[in-house]
């Protein structure tokens, strides 16, 4: 059971210490404090984990303090969207929105290799009006022998660069605590130029003490991307795990799954989980359509598999996009077979926004339709 207090209910108030005495006579019952911080005020939420079926939600609703009562009705406590739920499904970073009714473009390299490639494409993305990219600079690999990202080497110039063309959200990967540490630093020493969203990839989605450790940082927002060889609910309980240390500021990643069924692609595409991530929880979903198809192939109508791919997600509701471009793929470090080229960037924009207007349709036509089947 959750317990949403009132906005001006923080733990200094009267109220919040009457709260808790009266909770402390519960046996059986433990309480757990979040707070939920919106553009404009925060929110203070009790979870009470333990025998609460016998809990009244009028009894609970009449307590000091207390707002709104929401029954958990999911295994995702937090995340989840429970019966009757009202709160919110989006967060607000850096300037930018992320929920589950808008949709986001994070275009760039897979894994930053020179200055001049991320001049190159952060000045096209500013060029089509696009404010988030993704930026390589840790990156693991399968092979030990292959190249790992410049680290923190390369963080200064693209960051400085980031600012210069307004680009106000980076996607990028971490994979050991110090990272964080090294992009809060960088971000400092560059004036706060720009925004990044700390990105877990799927070889880390259930290193649980990784999820903890980004999960106890509230300055940046996760990119949590769903484990390539595990079940949805498996990595929708990784992302439970960030939120249950106090982030809440997390989108949830299909890249698709590794089986031999997808093959030609590189992964078998799950982007048919887009509606189911966003029915069991609150989180906006994102999808990856580099690292799900894993190459340029076109069919006969000349549209790349990553394209119809894309399209397939957004139209199925995605929130955010995840793709791999680069100036000369044939020189990329890491990936390059799957990158679009720079020149491609206006074409992919115009058929994502095709498809997102499809969507659109189909979501106002569901709607008109919902009013003659209410058990819709």
């Amino acid at each position: 059971m959750i317990l949403i207090l009132r906005p001006n209910v923080t733990r200094e108030s009267d109220d919040f210490r009457q709260l808790s005495a009266h909770l402390a006579q519960f046996s059986n019952i433990r309480s757990r404090i979040h707070e939920e911080r919106g553009e404009q005020q925060t929110l203070t939420e009790v979870y009470l984990i333990g025998n609460t079926a016998a809990l009244d939600i009028d009894d609970m609703r009449a307590l000091p303090g207390v707002e709104r009562v929401v029954r958990v009705s999911e295994e995702y406590r937090i995340l989840g969207r429970h019966h009757d739920e009202q709160r919110s499904c989006e967060f607000v970073y850096n300037g930018v929105r992320f929920g589950q009714d808008n949709l986001n473009v994070f275009a760039g390299l897979c894994a930053v290799d020179t200055p001049e490639h991320v001049e190159l494409m952060l000045r096209a993305l500013q060029a089509h009006g696009q404010q988030c990219t993704r930026m390589g600079a840790y990156k693991p690999r399968t092979n030990p022998y292959s190249f790992q990202g410049h680290g923190k080497q390369c963080l200064p110039y693209v960051f400085d660069l980031a600012g210069k063309y307004g680009i106000k959200v980076i996607a990028m990967e971490v994979t050991h605590e110090s990272h964080v540490d090294e992009i809060r630093n960088a971000l400092h020493a560059t004036g706060q130029a720009t925004g990044v969203m700390l990105q877990i990839g799927t070889r880390n989605t259930q290193n649980f003490e990784l999820l903890k450790i980004v999960g106890r940082q509230l300055e940046f927002p996760v990119l949590l991307k769903r484990g390539f060889g595990i079940t949805l609910e498996e990595s929708l309980n990784a992302a439970e795990y960030l939120a249950s240390e106090g982030n809440r500021m997390i989108v949830f990643g299909l890249r698709g799954m590794k089986t031999n069924m997808g093959d030609p692609h590189r992964n078998f595409v799950d982007f048919a989980h887009v509606p189911v991530v966003k029915r069991l929880t609150r989180m906006p979903v994102c999808i990856d359509p580099s690292h799900s198809v894993g190459s340029r192939e076109a069919s006969p109508d000349h549209v790349m598999d990553m394209m119809h791919v894309t399209a397939q997600g957004v139209i199925a509701g995605a929130n955010m996009i995840l793709v791999d471009f680069h100036p000369a793929p044939s020189k990329a470090l890491v990936d390059g077979p799957q990158a679009l080229y720079l020149e491609e960037l206006p074409w992919y924009l115009e058929d994502v926004a095709i498809a997102r207007e499809a969507y659109e349709k189909r979501i106002s036509a569901a709607r008109k339709s919902a009013k003659n089947f209410p058990g819709i």
